[in-house]
């Protein structure tokens, strides 16, 4: 009788872990639940309550994953996220059948030519081909998935010598750009150390773009890939700055020094946050502080502006004197609220004849680490209005040669960025967009360093899991993507460059069918 005896002393446990065990959590829990005096859900409906808050908790990731068709998600739908991750992991953008836009919208649209330019007509160098690697399917099953990498040589699609973008022509050292496209600013304390390696490493590797280091300082992650930094400097002068909080003229040295840092951004402001930034206690490690030249693990409010100036002759005197002590291109990066707000900045570079010698202007759909909602959806100007105010009071005073535009804010593909160029903008910055391509899921969790996916987490555990060597990959593949992209588009124009692009290139239709062209609309 022992083997029956053993099964009922196995059946006995089976009974004790499946029924008794959760049975008398359910009890504990219901009268837990009945008699805690925070939420009227839970004394009211003890356990049903509790997963209510289950799937309030779970909510976003059901929707996402479940319920949300290709363009409903925000702030980036499926189709966008698709539109970033396939590129950067199979180097493959092609579809098949049709569009999925709703046509019915208003939108901008680019005017496709009669008589568009072969492949051999661009003014384009491709000659020296990047290596980078990119994912094969082998099997795509409902329950498994089968890929492997391939080594593969790529063109740059790079701008020739003759359409390089110079920015400060007239500085000791201009810094030319041969890549449309670069990386927004995104500081190492909002993004760990992996991502900004991984960033670092796959810009470089793409060649002729560039890096904004944020208003967090330069790190030695930054500097992994040897690519161009623009070096930002925030209002709370991380990087920049004495102990004791003021400016630091012999750091701002030091950075100019650096043989990688080839322009100066000064933050005024960020489209999801018209002020100055914030990061939670937990994610100033003693390595970010350092940089910063702050105490560690305390949360950092950066104030609302600059205290070295307030008002556009101040401030442009401020840009004087960092040109003068590092000999780089001097920006300001901006977001546009009126047009009275762009004439008045282009009146006094007139007026002056001083000035940044660019402008970063961000629109309010763009992203931040961490923000507040009234900020994020409520202040400036989205970048479609913002761009054309500003290019349009530039030109209307006559400086418009003297500055160049880079614009930002949700510009994730190549037709998009191409509407930014005919629109009136120099560059294009890209924040959100390399984050997927390093692992991204838009989990919405850069503020509490919980990111899953080891993105926007100064967390080493979770940072462990974004691995920099293939994930520099994908962020070559992206970008140089981009950049074909881009290229692609200005041939179906009918030009043999995108530097090319201008109004006269796109027009926009409204809801009810109706063309405009962008002078058009500026006069409505």
């Amino acid at each position: 009788m022992g083997w029956f005896e053993g099964i009922s002393s196995i059946l006995l446990i089976l009974l004790v872990v499946l029924v008794v065990i959760p049975l008398i959590s359910v009890v504990f829990l219901y009268f837990l639940d009945r008699h805690q005096k925070q939420h009227a859900i839970l004394r009211n409906f003890p356990i049903l309550g509790r997963m209510r808050y289950i799937l309030e908790k779970v909510g976003p990731e059901f929707r996402q994953y479940l319920f949300d068709d290709d363009h409903a998600g925000k702030p980036f739908n499926r189709e966008d996220f698709l539109h970033i991750v396939l590129p950067g992991k199979y180097l493959g953008n092609v579809i098949g059948f049709g569009s999925k836009r709703d046509f019915n919208e208003a939108g901008f649209y680019i005017r496709n030519a009669m008589f568009t330019k072969q492949v051999d007509e661009l003014h384009v160098d491709t000659e020296e081909r990047i290596h980078t690697k990119k994912y094969v399917m082998d099997a795509d099953n409902l329950f498994s998935r089968k890929e492997h990498t391939e080594e593969v040589d790529i063109n740059p699609w790079l701008l020739s010598e003759d359409d390089a973008v110079v920015i400060g022509a007239n500085c000791r050292e201009p810094f030319h750009v041969r890549s449309l496209v670069g990386q927004s600013a995104m500081s190492y304390g909002a993004l760990g150390k992996n991502a900004i390696t991984a960033l670092s490493k796959g810009i470089g590797m793409a060649k002729g773009s560039w890096m904004n280091t944020g208003e967090g300082g330069i790190s030695e992650h930054h500097l992994a890939g040897k690519t161009d930094l623009i070096a930002q400097i925030g209002s709370g002068l991380f990087g920049y700055r004495t102990k004791d909080g003021e400016f630091s003229w012999e750091k701002l040295a030091e950075k100019a020094a650096m043989p990688h840092v080839k322009a100066f951004e000064l933050k005024l402001a960020q489209g999801a946050k018209t002020r100055g930034g914030h990061v939670e206690a937990e994610k100033v490690t003693e390595e970010i502080a350092n940089i910063r030249n702050i105490e560690p693990f305390i949360t950092i409010n950066s104030p609302n502006r600059f205290r070295q100036f307030d008002d556009f002759p101040t401030l442009f005197d401020f840009i004087e004197k960092i040109r003068e002590h590092g000999g780089l291109p001097v920006g300001i990066k901006i977001v546009v609220g009126s047009p009275q707000d762009a004439d008045e900045l282009a009146a006094y570079m007139k007026e002056s004849g001083k000035g940044p010698d660019f402008i970063s202007i961000d629109g309010a759909e763009g992203g931040t680490g961490a923000t507040f909602q009234d900020l994020a959806d409520g202040v400036g100007l989205p970048i479609h209005s913002g761009l054309v105010l500003l290019q349009d009071a530039l030109v209307r005073h006559g400086v418009r040669d003297r500055v160049k535009i880079i614009a930002s804010g949700k510009i994730i593909t190549p037709d998009r960025a191409a509407v930014m160029l005919a629109l009136g903008a120099d560059l294009i910055n890209i924040a959100r967009g390399f984050m997927i391509s390093v692992g991204c899921i838009m989990a919405q969790r850069c503020h509490s360093n919980d990111c899953p996916a080891g993105v926007a987490t100064t967390n080493p555990k979770l940072q462990n899991g974004l691995i920099v060597d293939e994930k520099k990959y994908r962020v070559t593949n992206y970008i140089v993507s981009m950049r074909e992209g881009l290229f692609r588009v200005a041939a179906a124009a009918g030009l043999d460059s995108p530097t090319k692009l201008s109004s006269e290139h796109i027009v926009y239709k409204d809801a009810y069918g109706r063309v405009f062209s962008v002078e058009e609309l500026e006069k409505k």
